[in-house]
């Protein structure tokens, strides 16, 4: 080998070390002199290989083990590699997981009885031949089984046509207190523009929370137990001590468990119970919790009455069903066979019985003009401001609609969206003109109806004098002379639940046939008979 070679080798032109060693040992024969000091660690080499060959048999080694670091240790490397790049790709397929859409929500969508269940097949029996016994009269009614009808009881929430997200207006006003707000006709005409999220005017506008420091007051522990009511709702409430608490009946063990029974009494009210020894300490009167409410809202009893009546969905914020009995009802049904019976059955989430001989709200203004229910000049000012709004007097056109008059003393409903903003939109019209629900309950209805599918149940009255027995108010039970008049302080249940209604149709008007009498004829008021003040001025926009 040359020294030109020789120098080219010494000045790492080859690349590598490797390289380097290969120059050397061509150039000496032999192998680099820091291998020769140490040949005394291998005497067993140098014994059985010539000198000459040692070079050959390190550089071998060498290769060996730049073999064995390209197999095992790049190979590692290539591993931990193909790991982070699966870990990215899970992680990448997590995120597309995450940002995939929810699954649709799921809604009770009603169900049709079984073939062989208890209701089929039943007619409703033909009219009393009594022709002087032409009042309001229970009739039959089916109803399945109690716990048929707990095993029925929807999973889902009923679909919210037309809204689905309803939310309620606080406000902060320093002028006078208003209960329902400072709605303005600009924000009325807004809350009947039904549209998927809303913000309504639906009572309890200032305080905290419904039932604190917002008028119509309820204490802590109270307010609680209401929010605590996750499943089934019965209420009633009693003010100025005007009726006495019945309790209801048939009710089922599972029921007793686990329906809300709540009684709303002022403090009027509740000092005559506590004198007549009714209330003690537990504040339970048989199945009815009763619940003070303090700081009415209205100088009106009949307005006061209005907030439970159609705001239990704001005083039971997380129940999914209610029914409302006027005070001076006995309910005699279990309740789960109700919603069964009117809302489930119906895949309805609104119920409520129409009037058993008026069914125009025209007529139906006059009537109440002529018992004196409400000042005569603020019934006029809200019909004709109706009649500007475009509520015409009831026709057929008006079919399958079956009556613009309801018979208020009973609410059945489901707590959902859509219902939820038709009891606020009706309470607002109850606070902005006379307290006479029945007047104001067809305009709501109508104007809800043109922006959406949603209709109310409204069943005959006759069915609901099956499920609740009307009783008198407390003042004419008190001012009878003894002995009161037989069937006055025994009550008269209506006949055993059967089955299906038959109708009977008569120009426009829509009643049915009677049941069995019953041993009394009942009055078919549900409201009080007092007169109040006038209406208050409607806001300007």
């Amino acid at each position: 080998m040359t020294k030109e070679s020789l120098s080219l080798c010494s000045s790492g032109s080859y690349g590598s070390l490797l390289q380097q060693f290969c120059c050397i040992l061509n150039y000496t024969g032999k192998p680099p002199k820091m291998f020769k000091e140490k040949e005394g660690l291998f005497p067993g080499i140098h014994k059985f290989t010539p000198r000459k060959k040692v070079g050959m048999l390190l550089l071998c080694a060498v290769s060996l083990a730049v073999f064995l670091w390209v197999v095992f240790v790049d190979k590692g490397e290539d591993l931990q590699e193909l790991n982070a790049s699966t870990k990215t790709n899970v992680g990448q397929s997590a995120l597309t997981v995450q940002r995939l859409p929810p699954p649709p929500p799921v809604f009770f969508k009603g169900y049709t009885l079984p073939s062989g269940n208890p209701c089929e097949g039943f007619t409703l029996p033909p009219p009393p031949a009594d022709k002087k016994r032409t009042g309001p009269r229970p009739c039959p009614v089916c109803y399945l089984p109690v716990e048929q009808t707990i095993a029925l009881m929807p999973d889902a929430p009923s679909f919210s046509p037309g809204v689905g997200n309803l939310t309620y207006i606080h406000e902060e006003n320093s002028g006078k207190h208003e209960f329902g707000g400072y709605l303005s006709l600009a924000q009325r005409n807004d809350s009947y523009d039904v549209r998927e999220s809303m913000s309504v005017h639906c009572g309890f506008v200032r305080g905290i929370r419904p039932g604190q420091q917002t008028g119509f007051d309820i204490d802590d522990f109270d307010l609680h137990a209401m929010e605590s009511c996750r499943g089934v709702v019965v209420a009633s409430a009693i003010f100025g001590a005007f009726d006495l608490i019945r309790q209801p009946k048939n009710i089922s063990e599972y029921a007793k468990k686990n329906v809300c029974f709540h009684m709303f009494v002022d403090e009027e009210t509740e000092v005559f119970l506590r004198n007549s020894s009714e209330l003690e300490g537990t504040k339970r009167i048989g199945l009815w919790r009763i619940v003070i409410v303090h700081n009415l809202p209205y100088d009106d009893p009949r307005r006061n009455g209005k907030v439970p009546k159609l705001l239990l969905h704001r005083l039971f914020p997380n129940a999914r069903y209610s029914l409302w009995i006027d005070a001076k009802l006995e309910l005699v049904v279990d309740p789960y066979q109700i919603l069964e019976r009117f809302l489930w059955r119906k895949n309805a989430s609104f119920a409520i019985s129409r009037h058993y001989r008026r069914f125009d709200v025209f007529v139906e203004a006059e009537a109440n003009k002529a018992a004196g229910k409400f000042d005569n000049a603020s019934i006029d000012y809200q019909v004709e401001f109706y009649k500007k709004e475009g509520l015409t007097p009831y026709s057929t056109a008006k079919l399958p609609i079956t009556s613009d008059v309801p018979e208020g003393c009973v609410v059945v409903r489901e707590h959902i969206p859509i219902s939820n903003l038709f009891a606020c939109l009706w309470f607002n019209e109850v606070d902005r003109f006379t307290p006479r629900d029945q007047i104001s309950f067809a305009i709501v209805r109508d104007k809800i109806m043109s922006k959406t599918n949603w209709t109310v149940n409204m069943f005959l009255d006759c069915e609901r004098r099956n499920f609740v027995v009307q009783g008198y108010h407390r003042d004419i039970l008190e001012h009878w002379a003894p002995p009161p008049p037989p069937g006055a302080t025994e009550i008269v249940h209506p006949p055993p639940p059967v089955a299906n209604e038959t109708l009977q149709t008569s120009g426009n008007v829509t009643t049915s046939s009677s049941g069995t009498d019953p041993l009394k004829e009942i009055p078919s008021k549900c409201g009080r008979d007092r007169k109040s003040k006038r209406h208050r001025k409607v806001i300007g926009s």
